[in-house]
């Protein structure tokens, strides 16, 4: 399952993943793993969440790079559970015309290999009308 928190900058999304992260870890049955931009909220995450910073992958430019990397991610961790994908739009060269592409190859990881996925996107829901928001959950902030 992919699970979408869209709002605009400084509505809250980082903060209510980090809350879900940590309060998953306490009953997960496999691993999490945290992919944020940099380092800035490795305080913020419970020790046994894996904290994965983008800035140490600056080779990864693209979708295609990006998605590759969730194989390696998942190659080498066969009890994954959950992913938390902070802010995707400033990962990777990443624009909104990718996101249809991407969300629907994260929806195809998660049913045929099972990790969720949790993503956050910093845009209004009418900027992204190409999504299929199909077999997708839209987490409200209120």
């Amino acid at each position: 399952m992919v699970h979408l928190l869209i709002g605009h900058k400084g509505v809250g999304k980082t903060r209510k993943m980090c809350d879900m992260a940590n309060e998953m870890v306490e009953s997960a049955h496999g691993s999490i793993v945290f992919i944020s931009k940099n380092d800035r909220l490795i305080y913020n995450l419970k020790h046994n969440i894996r904290s994965v910073h983008m800035e140490d992958f600056k080779h990864i430019t693209n979708c295609d790079e990006y998605i590759g990397f969730i194989y390696g991610i998942m190659s080498s961790d066969h009890d994954l559970e959950t992913v938390f994908i902070d802010s995707i739009l400033k990962h990777a060269d990443f624009e909104l015309e990718d996101l249809p592409g991407f969300i629907t190859r994260l929806k195809n990881i998660s049913k045929i290999y099972g990790p969720n996925f949790v993503v956050s996107v910093s845009a209004d829901m009418e900027e992204l009308t190409d999504v299929d928001f199909t077999d997708c959950e839209i987490i409200n902030l209120a």
